[in-house]
């Protein structure tokens, strides 16, 4: 199956829309929260199946807020990530995810790009497409799974080129400050 995975449009969705037929066959869009109803009007206007999530923007203060989601690859857990601290690190969404039998996860929350691989377990955050960290462009990801993989992008928004909406990066784009983050926030001391 094929994912457009976008988090943290904050009310603009027309940026998701313009990403979204720049792209071909994809089969459901992932809205990991802030704004749900943004991840609603998405489904509407583009007539494609969308999983749209609570954040802490919408008023998603429960630890049921998250949702499993069943591919071929086996189950995805999908959250916001508030509830799960990730500006903190992503310690604690890992552990939920492992503990549910889920082979990645996918979140949103920070407005910052990850894409790692974990010891077996995939951790994916797309950014934000309107609101991004840290004077970077507007990020989101494809994702691509099969029986036996799971194949993500993280790919950044550039409306200045018109023909042209999207610049593909490698698996990660802050691998180094996620890994230095753990290892400074952990208890080895």
């Amino acid at each position: 199956m094929k994912f457009l995975v976008i988090s943290d449009t904050h009310g603009r969705i027309e940026e998701a829309e313009e990403v979204y037929r720049s792209l071909e066959q994809v089969d459901r869009i992932l809205h990991l929260g802030d704004c749900q109803k943004d991840g609603l009007r998405l489904e509407s206007r583009l007539g494609i199946p969308v999983t749209a999530l609570k954040g802490n923007a919408d008023g998603g203060y429960s630890q049921e807020d998250f949702r499993i989601l069943n591919t071929e690859y086996g189950t995805i857990y999908l959250s916001h990530g508030h509830m799960e601290a990730v500006k903190h690190g992503p310690e604690n969404i890992l552990y939920k995810a492992s503990s549910l039998g889920c082979k990645a996860v996918l979140y949103g929350h920070t407005h910052v790009p990850v894409f790692l691989d974990l010891g077996g377990i995939y951790l994916l955050n797309p950014g934000s497409l309107t609101q991004p960290a840290g004077g970077r462009s507007g990020s989101y990801a494809v994702l691509e799974t099969s029986e036996n993989e799971f194949n993500a992008s993280i790919l950044f928004y550039l409306p200045e080129e018109s023909s042209k909406t999207v610049s593909k990066v490698g698996k990660s784009t802050e691998s180094e400050g996620l890994l230095r983050r753990i290892l400074n926030d952990s208890d080895r001391f």
